[in-house]
């Protein structure tokens, strides 16, 4: 073995490794800490009990996917809900905000709760976030107006937040990261349920029960998760004296705040309310560039950075959050532009927009239980990131090539391939980036790998998105001249109704339009993922922590 990957094979047992002293204290599946985690609530339950123990894990573990589950959820029932949302309330100039605020909110606090975690302990902070989105849901379906509704969905963007934050982060204290890859299964799932069930059950609730129980249906759902974390779940926190000794950094959260908050408006009104060159895009652009350089300097000088830089001296934890930004740059463009090309172009219907990404959600999902068997038993994971960013750039440059002509068929399998390098980098990112640092930054990195792959879904979608209106345009007013521009003015994508209205060569001209764009944008989304490929190859594969002990250097 070279020095350099001796040294970085010690600092996974010292630092990242080294915390498994801390690890057996804070809660590892098989050993002491899990038995204490779980003790109070097994019948008999103490060093004999050995049975019950993985069953009250797994307690734990389905409350924490509800979480997840409602964290990843909402928008999709939501967005489902809003052309009856704006019939009753109206405001339909301020609909976009809706969902801006819920995600705004959501980007800006994720790495505060995971900080918040790691300061005063795990469980009390995430119990604290699943009751701020219970009641931004709660008051979301109470709101008499626009105003307050955009008001209220901040607020439950608030808590969930905190919501993915803290699965992964309780997640990473309760499970060493060589036994993490069996619940990995668990975790994609939740995904491709949230991705295919959103829609359908937001436009069952809406059709059958009003838009209001869009929000009210996280509440039973909501209080199952706190019950049964608040029962079972028993970490160690900080002590009084401890928690006392610690101070918030108020200015690096604040700066952070405004940073984050200006880089996602960029990214979201980029196109659409602005033009990309308006003096509006380009004042939040310096200031989200000035706050993030200033929070940068704050950080070197706090004695509890919100988010310690040198976490990022890792070279491992770098990447993953490359990789990460890369993963949600593709993803979320992918689906967007995916139920847009199968309903304008293959006639899918609307209504099961869920379904059309099925062939690429089941291979993400089929995959990801796949890496984590085989992670768990061999504690290697390098493989993974390679395989999975080449299977990322291959399905990005197939779904590239599509055009009018192409089946459902020939696209599903496109998608598919594209799912399967998803499903070997989506849950791999977070376990390298946890099995990268002690113990006691596993919130902050938690948060962080997260928000890296937040600001890339808002990127992808903006850069991707522009990029495909941009072409949809120009090819509208070549293809069917001054209707054509007409058309797609206000903007490129039509929907079904709207489709249906246009005469026949204007309809033809458009289904070629929005192939030309995604072809753009899938082949834009390929350049960007020979990133992650690149990214993957300077990854170094340090043994994971397991529940015998510190890996041995050089393994």
């Amino acid at each position: 073995m070279s020095a350099d990957s001796e040294k970085e094979a010690t600092r996974g047992a010292d630092g990242a490794g080294g915390a498994v002293g801390a690890a057996a204290a804070t809660a590892t599946v098989g050993d002491e800490a899990v038995r204490d985690a779980v003790r109070d609530t097994v019948p008999g339950g103490g060093e004999g009990a050995k049975e019950p123990q993985p069953r009250s894990v797994r307690v734990v573990l389905f409350a924490l996917m509800i979480a997840m589950l409602l964290a990843m959820l909402d928008n999709m029932i939501v967005g489902t809900a809003m052309p009856t949302i704006v019939g009753d309330l109206g405001g339909l100039e301020h609909l976009s905000w809706v969902v801006t605020a819920y995600t705004l909110a959501t980007a800006a606090s994720t790495p505060i709760w995971g900080k918040l975690g790691d300061l005063y302990g795990r469980k009390s902070v995430f119990m604290t976030s699943i009751v701020i989105f219970l009641i931004g849901s709660a008051l979301s379906g109470m709101a008499q107006d626009m105003g307050q509704l955009i008001g209220f969905r901040a607020l439950q963007g608030l808590g969930a937040g905190g919501l993915m934050v803290g699965v992964m982060a309780i997640i990473g204290d309760l499970i060493p990261p060589r036994e993490r890859g069996k619940y990995q299964g668990m975790m994609a799932g939740v995904m491709a349920l949230a991705m295919i069930a959103g829609p359908l059950v937001g436009g069952t609730i809406t059709d059958h029960w009003g838009w209001r129980w869009s929000f009210y249906i996280n509440l039973p759902l909501g209080v199952v998760a706190l019950a049964a974390i608040s029962v079972v779940l028993h970490l160690p926190k900080p002590s009084r004296e401890a928690r006392s000794a610690r101070s918030i950094d108020y200015l690096g959260a604040a700066l952070l705040t405004v940073g984050i908050t200006a880089i996602v408006l960029v990214t979201t009104w980029g196109g659409t309310e602005y033009a990309w060159g308006s003096a509006v895009i380009m004042e939040l652009a310096a200031i989200g560039v000035a706050a993030l350089v200033g929070f940068l300097f704050v950080e070197t000088r706090a004695a509890e950075p919100v988010m310690p830089l040198h976490i990022f001296r890792s070279r491992n934890f770098t990447l993953m959050s490359l990789i990460g930004f890369i993963t949600g740059f593709v993803m979320f463009g992918a689906v967007l532009f995916l139920p847009l090309y199968q309903q304008s172009v293959q006639g899918a219907s609307a209504t099961n927009s869920g379904l059309l990404l099925l062939p690429m959600l089941g291979a993400m999902l089929a995959v990801s239980m796949v890496a984590g068997r085989v992670t768990t038993g061999s504690g290697r994971y390098k493989v993974f990131p390679l395989v999975g960013s080449v299977l990322m750039i291959a399905g990005l440059f197939l779904l590239a090539q599509m055009d009018t002509g192409t089946s459902r068929v020939t696209s599903g399998v496109f998608m598919a391939v594209l799912g399967a390098g998803m499903g070997c980098l989506m849950q791999i990112t977070m376990l390298v980036a946890q099995n990268s640092v002690e113990m006691k930054d596993m919130g902050v990195a938690s948060s962080t790998t997260t928000l890296s792959r937040t600001l890339g879904s808002s990127f992808g979608v903006a850069i991707m998105g522009a990029l495909f209106n941009s072409r949809v345009q120009d090819v509208m007013a070549e293809r069917a001249g001054a209707l054509g521009s007409k058309v797609t003015e206000q903007s490129a994508q039509l929907d079904a109704a709207s489709l249906a209205k246009l005469p026949v060569p204007a309809r033809e001209a458009y289904q070629f339009a929005v192939s030309s764009g995604t072809h753009s944008a899938f082949l834009l989304g390929s350049v960007v993922a020979v990133l992650a490929l690149v990214a993957a190859v300077f990854v170094k594969e340090v043994p994971l922590r397991g529940a015998g002990g510190p890996p041995v250097a050089g393994e």
